[in-house]
């Protein structure tokens, strides 16, 4: 054997011996951007109150985050592809952390939103670089299963840890701990990324960056999420938030025009035409849609209307965290290789639409073990079983060198999703709790009545909301059930493009 190929081999085995290892950092920065996502949330009225930041502007704490985050990530995808994963997941990991403890420093409101919007950015680098490593590094189908189940437990869960760690840092240390929180975990990752991850060779996309794609890519996702933002806070009727929805859509309009012209796309379109890859990133759009909505309404309930605490509130979600885990580790990983990702994907979706229909039976005196424990677990337990298979299937049968931006449009799928949930659903809540109590406010007396009418009208507004949460679940399955159409993953290599019958996992040249 020649020194080249033994050189090869080698590589080759230390790829293969170490992608256990390296999948435990991946899995480690994709809990931190996503826990990222939720635990400023608690931490909030703490920071607002410290820097002096307006009610007005406070929601800008969120957004600078969803705006750049949301933006950027197809650019993310294509850089990954282009400048080697790990590269781009370890420079990611690096500013993630530089941006967080910049916002843990903050002295007044422009560093925290400038901190916060650079968080948006390097995660926007990480998030997608993470799942393409795995896409390109776990290939023989039970493995890419436990390694799939195990990141889409993370990615489902991640939000719920979020709240639980940001009520405890916020309750017994400080609201500057929720960005302090992030630099070890990016430490870690980046370290073990950096001496573990061994990227195979041959898999980058070395074609010249579509500028007009990135350009028309990031003014129109931003722009999309901006205007679901918007339409949350100044409501949908608004004339500069009907502006930025035909803007975006014009936008994005283009960007696809472009992309179908270009030689070297930003986003290749064979990359969501693909019948299998498209029902994915729409099925699990919808599915983060009730999700995202879900966790606002329970958080308020809790603590509105049953008097939790952060922590306490924080720790009510453990019980969809654990049926998460179940859900993506125990069934999906072990029933992916045996049946079709569909007959796991829309069961786990009617499951989650299960748990979500116990919560629409929420009143004030709901007791949490009859009502909200059996919701969240059966919503826990849909959800990871129908995630896990998802996100395998979102790089199913791509070309390694697309993997990256593949990855990219299941994130961005998320994020639109978590921005089109939290806005339409408390819109929903919103106007059902204004109804309530315009139609009850009249038989209150007393002041203690007037109060029991505003609680029940906010508790009849997020069950109104569920409802609608429910529905979508159900579409999801439907997606699922109708555009999935590959089979079980078969053992041994496959490749190639759009393959109906099979799921065909792509081979790696080592």
């Amino acid at each position: 054997m020649s020194e080249t190929a033994q050189a090869t081999a080698k590589a080759a085995a230390d790829s293969h011996s170490n992608r256990w290892k390296a999948l435990s950092f991946i899995a480690l920065a994709q809990l931190m951007v996503v826990l990222d996502a939720t635990i400023v949330n608690i931490a909030l009225p703490s920071a607002q109150q410290d820097l002096g930041i307006s009610d007005g502007n406070r929601q800008w704490v969120i957004t600078a985050y969803a705006l750049a985050f949301g933006g950027l990530l197809l650019f993310g995808g294509r850089i990954a592809d282009l400048w080697g994963r790990k590269r781009t997941f370890v420079a990611g990991l690096i500013g993630f952390a530089a941006a967080s403890a910049l916002g843990g420093a903050a002295t007044n409101e422009a560093t925290m939103l400038g901190a916060r919007a650079l968080q948006g950015a390097f995660g926007a680098l990480l998030a997608p670089a993470a799942l393409s490593l795995l896409a390109v590094m776990f290939t023989e189908p039970k493995e890419r299963a436990k390694a799939f189940g195990i990141y889409g437990a993370i990615a489902g869960g991640g939000g719920a840890v979020g709240f639980i760690l940001g009520g405890l840092l916020t309750e017994y240390l400080d609201w500057r701990w929720t960005f302090f929180v992030n630099i070890p975990f990016a430490v870690i990752a980046a370290a073990g990324a950096y001496f573990v991850i061994r990227e195979p060779s041959g898999s980058r996309n070395r074609s010249p960056l579509d500028i007009p794609g990135v350009v028309l890519s990031i003014l129109g996702l931003v722009t999309l999420v901006y205007a679901f933002t918007r339409a949350e806070s100044d409501g949908w009727g608004d004339s500069t938030t009907v502006g930025l929805f035909v803007a975006a859509a014009v936008l994005l309009a283009a960007f696809v025009f472009t992309e179908s012209k270009v030689k070297a796309p930003l986003l290749p379109l064979r990359v969501i035409t693909e019948r299998n890859r498209g029902g994915v990133y729409l099925s699990l759009g919808l599915a983060i849609i009730a999700l995202f909505g879900l966790f606002l309404f329970l958080t308020y309930y809790m603590q509105l209307v049953k008097g939790y605490s952060p922590v306490k509130t924080g720790l009510a979600f453990l019980p969809l965290i654990g049926g998460l885990m179940v859900g993506s580790t125990q069934i999906g990983t072990r029933l992916i290789t045996r049946v079709p990702p569909r007959l796991l994907m829309a069961p786990g979706f009617l499951l989650a639409g299960t748990g979500m229909f116990f919560l629409t039976r929420l009143e004030i005196d709901t007791s949490y073990a009859s009502v909200i424990l059996p919701g969240l677990v059966l919503l826990g337990l849909g959800m990871g079983t129908a995630f896990m298979p998802a996100l395998s299937l979102a790089t199913h049968g791509v070309e390694p060198r697309d993997s990256g931006v593949a990855s990219a449009m299941v994130n961005t799928s998320q994020q639109v999703g978590g921005a089109i949930g939290t806005a339409l659903l408390n819109t929903i809540a919103a106007s059902a709790t204004t109804a309530y109590i315009k139609d009850h406010i009249g038989g209150a007396g007393s002041k203690a009545q007037q109060q029991l009418v505003q609680l029940e009208g906010q508790v009849h507004g997020y069950t109104n909301a569920i409802w609608f949460a429910v529905g979508i679940l159900v579409l999801a399955a439907t997606i699922a059930a109708t555009f999935i159409s590959t089979g079980k993953p078969e053992v041994g290599p496959a490749s190639g493009e759009g393959a109906e019958d099979e799921m065909k996992i792509p081979v790696i040249a080592h």
